[in-house]
């Protein structure tokens, strides 16, 4: 397993540190919060997977913590001093069960095949207690449900759906011959189907932390958050009246009143969502209900 000592030097090249200082990027809004709440990654392991150029890990040791990088693609990783291991999440993490106290997993859960599968393997190297952070282009807004609904494209910037020409790439040399494929923006994934994907891995859902607004989004927010909120106030009525006795079924319904009806959702240009492990992926599927 590799890990990096907080004592040892690290630097990124300047070209990667510009997408630090961009409001348009998520990279922006990841530093903004390692400025804010960086103290509370001191001294813990925390995985960075994937680690994609290394800015998130690089933050993660600027802070005090000891990253944990691993990527499916780690030619690209670019943190001087610092290692990134080769690592397919849905092959699994080579790291020994909780063994980390905290992961980011930053623009790629929108890559991922399975996606319930890549959230139980965080939880099974994670220990209990600790934040899994997730970012992801937000396919709740505004703007990507109306780009939905008129070209089947959640990303109304490119307007085009997934395709095998524009989204799904096939690397050149060994890394094709092992299999690898990079699957883009193919598996984008909204608010609620991260919650209930993240809740059967054994997390709950803690904060959905600010990123940059929509234009697009604030200008139909007049038109469209009335029919929303009512929208989801009659399911959330509806569902407590089939079921008046069931406590536990009206705190679900009431998060996701609470999240379907979020102005940092419906208006953020993507999602960063922060999870705390409650339990064991096996402990959280057990406790499921049956048919």
């Amino acid at each position: 397993m590799t890990t990096t000592s907080t004592k040892q030097p690290f630097s990124v090249p300047d070209s990667l540190s510009y997408y630090e200082t961009k409001p348009s990027s998520i990279k922006y809004h990841v530093a903004r919060f390692f400025e804010r709440e960086g103290a509370r990654f001191k001294g813990r392991k925390v995985l960075d997977l994937p680690a994609g150029e290394g800015l998130t890990s690089y933050n993660i040791a600027k802070v005090g913590g000891e990253a944990l990088p691993f990527d499916i693609f780690p030619e690209y990783f670019a943190v001087e001093g610092m290692t990134c291991e080769q690592a397919d999440i849905l092959e699994g993490i080579p790291l020994p069960d909780e063994s980390c106290d905290d992961a980011f997993c930053q623009e790629g859960i929108e890559h991922f095949t399975d996606q319930f599968r890549s959230l139980c393997e965080f939880s099974r190297v994670m220990k209990k207690g600790g934040a899994l952070f997730v970012t992801t282009p937000n396919y709740s807004s505004l703007v990507s449900r109306l780009s939905y609904a008129l070209t089947e494209s959640e990303r109304w910037s490119l307007r085009v759906p997934p395709n095998e020409a524009d989204t799904v790439k096939a690397p050149l040399g060994e890394l094709h011959d092992l299999g690898e494929v990079y699957f883009g923006h193919v598996f984008l994934i909204g608010i609620q189907k991260l919650r209930v994907l993240a809740v059967a891995a054994g997390f709950k859902v803690v904060k959905v932390h600010p990123t940059r607004p929509r234009n697009a989004s604030l200008l139909m927010l007049p038109f469209a958050y009335p029919l929303i909120y009512l929208a989801n106030m009659r399911i959330r009525r509806r569902m407590k009246r089939k079921y008046p006795d069931d406590v536990e079924r009206h705190a679900i319904y009431d998060e996701l009143f609470k999240l379907g009806t979020s102005l940092r959702v419906l208006l953020s240009s993507h999602l960063f969502v922060e999870f705390e492990k409650e339990r064991d992926w096996k402990d959280a599927t057990a406790r499921m209900r049956g048919v």
